[in-house]
């Protein structure tokens, strides 16, 4: 008796997988740009949240000072025992702006890097001022009256008015 043995191989014919590639292709088509729609909605989001954050500090360093920070000049301060006083910040210059929103500050809005009876106003802001998300820096351009719209040649930070307190990103 002769008993032959199938030695047949079962798989996959290249129609079969030609149809797995181009499914699993048109669901990549599908998803990937969902991705990228998130990412730009948590950017939109951090741009929000900083910009809130940042008017904020703004605000109250005006209702506890009565101008609003950057106007008037941050250096020349006469600081507390241990603390240092703030070597750059022209009126109307982002030193000033950046000094007064982060440094401990008296009436005057002169900016030290420590607190006593004088220096008991903020800091308004922990830290750096924050990036914005849509330009990845946080330079700030300082506005004295001008003209807020338009984009500098810094763009990618912030635009600040001393005037009228106002911050846009700039992009």
């Amino acid at each position: 008796m002769n008993i032959q043995q199938s030695t047949t191989t079962k798989g996959f014919t290249l129609v079969e997988l030609l149809i797995v590639v181009i499914i699993l292709a048109i669901l990549a088509a599908i998803i990937v740009p969902q991705f990228s729609a998130s990412t730009n909605d948590a950017k939109a989001a951090a741009l929000q949240s900083n910009l809130a954050n940042m008017r904020s500090a703004i605000e109250f360093y005006y209702q506890e000072h009565g101008e609003y920070p950057g106007r008037n000049i941050a250096t020349g301060a006469t600081c507390p025992t241990g603390s240092t006083a703030v070597t750059a910040g022209a009126a109307n210059s982002e030193e000033a702006l950046i000094a007064q929103l982060t440094r401990y500050t008296n009436d005057a809005g002169l900016a030290c890097t420590g607190k006593d009876a004088v220096f008991k106003y903020g800091p308004y802001i922990k830290g750096a001022i924050p990036d914005n998300p849509e330009g990845s820096n946080n330079t700030v351009v300082v506005v004295s009256a001008g003209v807020l719209g338009l984009a500098s040649a810094a763009a990618g930070g912030w635009r600040y008015d001393t005037v009228t307190g106002e911050l846009i990103a700039d992009n």
